[in-house]
């Protein structure tokens, strides 16, 4: 489990080393509309891909281990320390117009332009439409779900067809 003080601790390692973090994923949603919502199982961060080797040399400094997964790559990778904090890594880089690229696909430069913070700490974060449509395209779990009804709540975003129609056959 990640906690606010676990988050809190795993973001303040990157800063004092200079590395720019975006938060994603349950955090990242939890960020943008100002409190902890849920538990969480990891943390969900992208980095910029030419602080890749600071950030792995931070984690392995720390007491964090890699973890293989199915979806393990070289630009996806997940870490976890003794007490079972998870931080899941996602490296991207920026072409010639500052849009960000990811696992081989383009994505706009506003991606990152979400504003949240933890704890009165102010954190760069996918933007709330972003998140939305990251949240779509698999099977989502019951905390995919919860966070995409408070991410629409908050922002005034449109419920998507594939939740609403599970929040109202779960309400049957």
């Amino acid at each position: 489990m990640i906690s606010e003080r676990d988050a809190l601790e795993v973001l303040s390692m990157f800063e004092d080393a200079a590395i720019k973090v975006f938060l994603d994923g349950g955090w990242g949603i939890d960020a943008l509309v100002g409190y902890e919502s849920r538990q969480h199982n990891d943390i969900d961060i992208f980095i910029e891909d030419c602080d890749k080797l600071k950030a792995l040399n931070i984690l392995k400094k720390a007491g964090y281990a890699e973890m293989i997964m199915d979806y393990t790559t070289l630009n996806h990778t997940v870490w976890h320390d003794k007490n079972d904090r998870i931080i899941d890594l996602h490296f991207f880089t920026y072409d010639c117009n500052r849009n960000l690229i990811f696992e081989g696909e383009t994505y706009p430069s506003d991606v990152f332009s979400g504003k949240g913070h933890i704890c009165h700490k102010d954190i760069a974060c996918i933007a709330p439409d972003y998140q939305l449509q990251f949240h779509s395209g698999y099977e989502l779990d019951e905390n995919d779900i919860k966070d995409v009804v408070l991410l629409c709540e908050t922002f005034n975003l449109g419920i998507p067809a594939e939740i609403s129609n599970r929040i109202s056959l779960n309400h049957r």
